[in-house]
């Protein structure tokens, strides 16, 4: 019971922080989000360390491996939503990759041997469909422009990313408790650092374009959702139960971005997110 109250917690922190996240990344850009909320949640959560600095003891070098392997894709799916939410339509990014819990459930069954059900089964298929009449523009399909989105190439990137990490983040979760996992993802923010370098990509101020309180708002309701899926992992919850119900929060992200930015949608667009909702909630029905 634990575990799914920790979940719940992830529910209403994504759900209401990539509403600001949007805002911050269409202020100073995706890139500039990444890098600063990192920083900010670094800084914040800094306080927790002296209490779990003992679970360091515990760390092998297959956690570190790991835990390196995590911090990549993780960041790579962060810096992708937050240029979806930026370049594309916020509900649609938002639904997109909130469907990584399909992705996650399949590799949590397939690698970490955890159970499913044929219901969960037809839940992940409905994902799926859903995601597919989001994403192909079916009027375009016989020409070269089939995504019906700017945002949506960085959502499926998304998507893949943190199906990924949400899943393997278990195994180190069980080995060096739910704080360590999370927080080294922070800091791994001079990766991005050095590939906005390269790419000669100019990072803006905090306060530019006054987004500075709107990226506070969403680093900390995100980073509570991400420490509450941790905690509801080490409170015993199977990842194939935690990661959808937390997963859920595009139900309460869509009718939020659809009243406060209104982007405008198509009708296929439209039944896709319908679909791909329904899937959420149905896998995570299916899942307590």
């Amino acid at each position: 019971m634990l575990s799914i109250f920790f979940a719940l917690i992830s529910y209403l922190g994504w759900g209401v922080g990539d509403i600001f996240a949007t805002i911050a990344s269409r202020k100073i850009g995706g890139y500039s989000v990444v890098v600063w909320s990192h920083i900010f949640a670094g800084i914040m959560l800094a306080l927790f360390i002296p209490f779990e600095v003992q679970q360091l003891q515990n760390i092998t070098v297959t956690v570190a491996l790991l835990s390196v392997a995590i911090v990549i894709i993780a960041l790579i799916g962060d810096t992708s939503f937050n240029l979806g939410l930026q370049k594309g339509n916020a509900s649609l990014v938002g639904v997109i990759a909130a469907a990584y819990p399909a992705l996650s459930v399949i590799i949590s069954t397939t690698f970490l041997k955890e159970d499913i059900t044929l219901f969960q089964i037809a839940a992940i298929v409905i994902i799926f469909l859903g995601i597919l009449m989001t994403t192909l523009n079916l009027k375009d399909l016989r020409q070269n422009a089939i995504l019906s989105d700017p945002g949506v190439p960085f959502a499926l990137i998304t998507f893949i990313s943190w199906g990924t990490y949400l899943a393997l983040i278990k195994i180190t979760v069980n080995q060096i408790g739910w704080f360590w996992p999370g927080y080294f993802i922070f800091l791994g923010f001079p990766l991005l650092l050095l590939f906005m370098k390269f790419r000669k990509i100019k990072i803006q101020k905090p306060t530019a374009n006054h987004a500075l309180l709107v990226l506070l708002l969403a680093t900390v309701l995100t980073r509570v959702a991400e420490f509450s899926y941790n905690a509801a992992l080490r409170a015993g919850g199977n990842v194939s139960i935690v990661s959808p119900i937390s997963g859920s929060y595009p139900t309460l992200f869509v009718v939020l971005a659809f009243l406060i930015f209104k982007d405008k949608i198509t009708r296929q667009q439209i039944a896709g997110i319908i679909t791909t909702l329904m899937g959420i909630v149905l896998l995570s029905f299916f899942s307590v």
